[in-house]
């Protein structure tokens, strides 16, 4: 049976007010023609075959300037599973300001994490919604090595059933955490479960990052069902906090297409200080990405 083709993202969109100098999008998917990368037999959906990579590269570029982005970071998509090389190309081709997220599946070796390294990427992903090939006992065991390496672990969430499960190997593990999407919690649960607290809490400790990032997959324009809590991620520890589009917006399983703008106006609303913008959007992803100081 044929994929259904991902929906076209909108045309990029600006924020209504101006984002400092260095800002980053901090997760971004990168797609490709069909006979540009090989795709994974198991993805759900595939991408617009009327699109190949250079297209794709010149939207993300023109979202980026829309945005007033700098930088970026581009996770990759499940639907090129562990075969990285669209990843990899991608920011070989954007640049210095660029990073990236990888996947690599249980049991790799400490020359996969090495590549990885080389490759530029600043970490592996795992989803712990969906599954995948990397189980959180496979991400567990290869945290030392990517310890050894700056990597960190990135992962899906859902913060109202997993949080109690996984804090106290969070605690002790060697690496930073960072969580997609806000934790992908259970809106209608508020900000006082105790999944969430949990998550708070982690934050506090400087051990883990949040993105604030997909909320149109929790709530419609203009998002003001996630205020509270992006709120209490920002108090928690302001300096964790890491903002990201989710651009192509893939996947979308019935969730409204977002426009790009529309999600820095959100973290806007939330965050009215320049100063706490300015951690957010410039200061953390350098800390955690390693992008230089200055921006060239």
């Amino acid at each position: 049976m044929d994929k259904p083709i991902a929906p076209r993202p909108y045309d990029p969109t600006a924020p209504k007010k101006k984002v400092p100098r260095g800002a980053c999008d901090c997760h971004a998917h990168m797609l490709a023609g069909p006979n540009d990368f090989p795709l994974w037999e198991g993805r759900v959906e595939s991408p617009d075959p009327a699109i190949d990579f250079e297209g794709w590269l010149a939207e993300y570029q023109e979202n980026l300037k829309a945005l007033g982005c700098m930088r970026g970071v581009i996770v990759h998509s499940i639907f090129y599973g562990t075969d990285n090389s669209i990843t990899v190309e991608a920011i070989r081709r954007l640049g210095q300001n660029f990073r990236g997220i990888g996947l690599l599946a249980d049991g790799a070796t400490k020359k996969d994490v090495r590549q990885f390294s080389d490759w530029n990427m600043s970490g592996v992903r795992l989803n712990y919604v969906h599954g995948g090939v990397l189980s959180w006992a496979g991400a567990k065991e290869m945290a030392p090595i990517l310890d050894e390496h700056g990597l960190h672990i990135q992962m899906l969430i859902h913060a109202h059933l997993h949080m109690e499960d996984l804090f106290a190997d969070i605690m002790r593990l060697p690496v930073p955490v960072c969580f997609d999407h806000i934790g992908w919690p259970d809106l209608s649960l508020g900000v006082g479960h105790k999944g969430v607290g949990r998550l708070c809490s982690l934050l506090e400790t400087g051990r883990v990052w949040i993105k604030l990032s997909g909320l149109y997959r929790l709530a419609n324009t203009p998002y003001q069902e996630t205020d509270e809590i992006v709120a209490a991620l920002v108090k928690a520890n302001p300096d964790r906090c890491l903002w990201g589009s989710d651009w192509p917006h893939i996947m979308l399983n019935g969730a409204e297409m977002p426009r790009s703008g529309d999600m820095i106006d959100a973290l806007d609303r939330v965050v009215g200080d320049a100063e706490t913008r300015q951690r957010i959007l410039v200061s953390n992803p350098v800390a955690l990405y390693g992008f230089s100081e200055t921006i060239k």
